[in-house]
């Protein structure tokens, strides 16, 4: 009677790792208990999730190096892995919310998440690859597509470029982060030069996440989120409280890989750690959670 905050099912949002082939189940090491899947196998796991009260799944997938090149032109191609996985999921799943990532990093040679021009990410060019992926993956029939590569203006791009029907949901204060070393591993992307701190935020700045907040809710963002979630929940409260759109956080694989690892040497409980971590990110105010623990803490929350 005396409980403030209370987890469900439908406050998570689980990411898969999609990769070709038929019956495909890969260990990622960095990730216990994750794997990569193929089409078929991902659809049933989202269905089993889906039953339980899963709302909404976001698909990342690991490509072959061989279809990568310099501008991650396979990021638009309409039978790409993504966009095959988006069509079997919403005929076999119709209920399910379909969510992909839009970002060239998985696309490009170079691991960046946009287009080089004199060895720096040009800012313009990347925000028209980024429309025709989106668009790519809105003819597809996805539900949201939601922007995580950090460049400038590319909300209203894309808003302009869409129907009204698919949402947005913007990566608002995406922070250059060192807990995203397991997910790299995961999709088998590198950064062949430099790092992505002259795109993504500085870990020590609260204010310019505010400002980058109102800024997507002005282009025409759906919904915000803050990545990673723990490290960043005073920035996730300072935004919930200055806009009216919904307000998530992505508990991300380094977050959840460090509980697993400190499991796996007895130190603590896997799942009443990872239970803890999602209940003080929804404490926190968030609308909804990326987080890959969802297997973990479902038995607890039913």
């Amino acid at each position: 009677m005396s409980t403030e905050t209370i987890l469900c099912a439908s406050d998570l949002i689980v990411p898969f790792f999609i990769v070709e082939g038929t019956k495909t189940r890969e260990p990622i090491e960095s990730m216990p208990g994750i794997h990569r899947l193929s089409i078929d196998l991902l659809t049933k796991e989202a269905e089993i999730l889906h039953a339980q009260g899963i709302p909404a799944v976001a698909l990342f997938p690991a490509v072959d190096p061989l279809l990568r090149d310099e501008e991650g032109s396979e990021g638009w191609n309409p039978d790409s892995l993504i966009t095959r996985a988006i069509q079997v999921l919403k005929k076999e799943i119709p209920s399910l919310c379909v969510i992909a990532d839009v970002a060239l990093d998985p696309f490009t040679s170079h691991g960046h998440d946009g287009i080089i021009n004199n060895n720096l990410v040009d800012n313009d060019l990347t925000l028209e690859a980024l429309v025709k992926q989106a668009v790519c993956y809105s003819e597809a029939g996805c539900d949201i597509v939601a922007p995580s590569d950090m460049m400038d203006g590319r909300v209203g791009v894309i808003r302009n470029a869409l129907d009204d029907q698919v949402g947005i949901l913007s990566y608002t204060a995406k922070y250059a982060s060192a807990f995203y070393g397991p997910f790299r591993k995961a999709v088998g992307t590198s950064l062949s030069f430099g790092d992505k701190k002259t795109y993504q935020m500085n870990p020590a700045n609260r204010r310019e996440a505010l400002r980058e907040a109102l800024l997507d809710e002005e282009e025409g963002a759906d919904m915000l989120m803050v990545k990673p979630a723990l490290p960043y929940l005073d920035v996730l409260i300072e935004i919930r409280k200055k806009t009216s759109l919904p307000v998530g956080a992505y508990h991300v694989s380094g977050e959840y890989a460090m509980v697993m690892a400190a499991a796996e040497k007895g130190y603590l409980n896997a799942e009443q750690t990872l239970y803890e971590s999602l209940i003080s990110i929804k404490r926190a105010g968030a609308d909804f959670i990326f987080t890959y623990a969802a297997p973990q803490v479902l038995a607890l929350l039913n």
